[in-house]
Parts: structure tokens; C-alpha cells; sequence
């Protein structure tokens, strides 16, 4: 009788002249969209189609598959899939033992780590986590807080919450282990922050059997490089200019917290063109001064990538 193959069961031996795959697994839910976007501007465009797990990718070595963050980390541990990016905060709770390739720092509403928080109704008695002794908690990091107990040395009922966990504090449990980003929802909620559980940031994990595959490593290195100067790029902008060469003097002078500008000679005498990177923020203060010490052509222009 013919076996029925699993979804944990290994791939099949790639035949000569077949095109290697490497099994991608990208977060279902909040970071979905920041990571394609990501990714876009890595330079892998990744089309998802509605209600579709199975995106389409323009990299023909890359296969795609979406799954939630919190079950990413032990689907890359028992290869399922190669490599797979998720949160450290995950990576912990399912107590995976995978290689942590780099880190990448965002989030569905910024470029901060996030924090899982404990947190008690406004009213509440409760000042520190010792006063929790004998007390419930609710979270979805259940391995992660009973942890954090255990190094407090306090004891309390750890109990798993299937969602809504920020109306449960008071009520349902006397606090509750929460992320948070900004802080503003559990305000909203009327609770108050007792302790930071764990900070938390994504991080692009990989299979540790696939990691020692030369071509698998050397696809997880090169992607973990283009996401890392996508991230870099982030909020950073090109200038390029000419200038009379007398006139580079003064530029710099505008420029005293960069890296040192790169200077070309034109051929046109006694003229360069001078092309620096730097914050965008920082480009619109100092556009009119670079103009008022002489510089002339100001380009300026976006960028996806910077990788130093």
C-alpha cells in the first residue's frame, strides 16, 4: 500500500538539470503586508492572491508559502520549509532550536521592536509582579511568561488566551501579558504597564539541516543581505549636485555629521559634482543652504537598497 507523504516528510533529491527550491515561510496576519513591502523594495516582488497561502514570486528559486508568525518557528525547526521569518518573541515560545540568521527590525506599524508587556486594570492593587503571587495571568506567550515567573520567582496561574486579552485584566484574570507597539491601546483599554515581559523584533530564521546545504545557505545569505539594505535604506535619500570646486569648502561645512561626500571632477574646469546619502528628514533642512552656498542641478532621489 502506497504511503501517504506528509507535510513534515523531507523533499525529494532535486534531479540533475531540475532548478533547486528553497521553502520560504512568511508571516499570515499583521506583518504580512510590511514584509511584502519589504521584500519589494529588497528586490523579490511577491503576488498574493485573495484568500491565497500560496503567493507567486518573480524569484523562480524562492517557494512561497504563508502561515501565522506564531507557528512559523517550529515548521522552519522541522523543515517544513527552509527558512521563514517570524518574531524572536515566537522563536522563544515554541523553544525552537533554528538558526537565527539576522535580524530585521519592523513592524506592522514602524521600524521599533515590540514589546510584550504586564499589564493591570487602572484600579487594580497590583504595583509589581511579586503582588501577582497566587494571581492569574492571560496571554498568548504562555512558555515566555511562565519564564519570566520562574526568574522573578513568582508563582501564578498562567492561563492561554484566545484573543480579546486586554478586556480580560480585572475580570477574567487579574493581569495579562500583552504586545504592544505604541502603548496607546492598552491606554484606550484603561490598564497600566507593570513590567516589560520581553522585547521583541523579526528575524529570519532558517532550518539548521538546510543551513549546512552550501546552495541553501548561500540563497539565505543573499536574501538576509538585500532585506538587511532594504531596512537601511529606509528613510534615506541621494543627493547628487554640481559645484564650483571653490565652493566645496562651504558645502561641507553643511554637511559636518555625514560620511565624507564622494567628489568627481566634470569636465567643465573648476567644477565637480558632489553626491552624498543622508536622512530625508535631514535633506529638506539643508536643501536651501546647499543652494545658497552655490550648488546647482539638486537631485534628489529615493533608495531601496544600501548595503554597507
Amino acid at each position: 500500500m502506497a504511503t501517504q507523504r506528509t507535510a513534515q516528510s523531507p523533499s525529494p533529491t532535486v534531479m540533475e538539470g531540475e532548478m533547486p527550491k528553497l521553502k520560504l515561510g512568511l508571516p499570515k496576519g499583521s506583518l504580512q503586508v510590511p514584509t511584502m513591502e519589504l521584500f519589494r523594495k529588497a528586490g523579490i516582488r511577491i503576488y498574493v492572491g485573495e484568500r491565497s497561502y500560496f503567493p507567486s514570486c518573480d524569484d523562480s528559486e524562492l517557494e512561497v508559502m504563508l502561515v501565522r508568525a506564531q507557528e512559523m518557528a517550529r515548521y522552519v525547526e522541522d523543515g517544513t520549509f527552509d527558512a521563514g521569518l517570524t518574531g524572536y518573541d515566537w522563536i522563544r515560545e515554541n523553544k525552537a532550536k533554528v538558526k537565527e540568521v539576522c535580524e530585521l527590525v519592523y513592524s506592522k506599524s514602524g521600524y521599533r521592536p515590540v514589546k510584550w508587556v504586564l499589564a493591570v486594570s487602572n484600579n487594580s492593587r497590583v504595583k509589581s509582579v511579586k503582588d501577582l503571587k497566587g494571581k492569574k495571568i492571560a496571554t498568548e506567550l504562555v512558555n515566555v511568561v511562565k519564564d519570566y515567573l520562574k526568574k522573578k520567582k513568582v508563582k501564578a496561574e498562567v492561563e492561554f488566551s484566545w484573543g480579546a486579552t486586554e478586556a480580560k485584566a480585572g475580570t477574567l484574570a487579574d493581569a495579562i501579558v500583552e504586545l504592544t507597539e505604541t502603548g496607546s491601546s492598552l491606554e484606550a483599554n484603561y490598564l497600566r504597564t507593570i513590567d516589560t515581559v520581553i522585547e521583541s523584533t523579526t528575524r529570519l530564521i532558517a532550518n539548521k539541516k538546510s543551513y549546512q546545504n552550501p546552495w541553501k545557505r548561500n540563497k539565505i545569505e543573499s536574501i538576509a543581505i538585500l532585506l538587511q539594505g532594504a531596512l537601511a535604506a529606509e528613510g534615506m535619500v541621494g543627493l547628487k549636485m554640481n559645484v564650483k570646486e571653490k565652493d566645496i569648502p562651504k558645502l561641507m561645512k553643511i554637511l559636518p555629521a555625514l560620511k565624507k561626500p564622494t567628489v568627481s571632477r566634470l569636465t567643465i574646469p573648476g567644477w565637480a559634482a558632489l553626491e552624498v546619502i543622508l536622512k530625508e528628514e535631514m535633506a529638506k533642512k539643508i536643501l536651501p543652504e546647499l543652494k545658497r552656498a552655490g550648488a546647482q542641478g539638486i537631485i534628489e532621489y529615493p533608495l531601496n537598497k544600501v548595503i554597507y
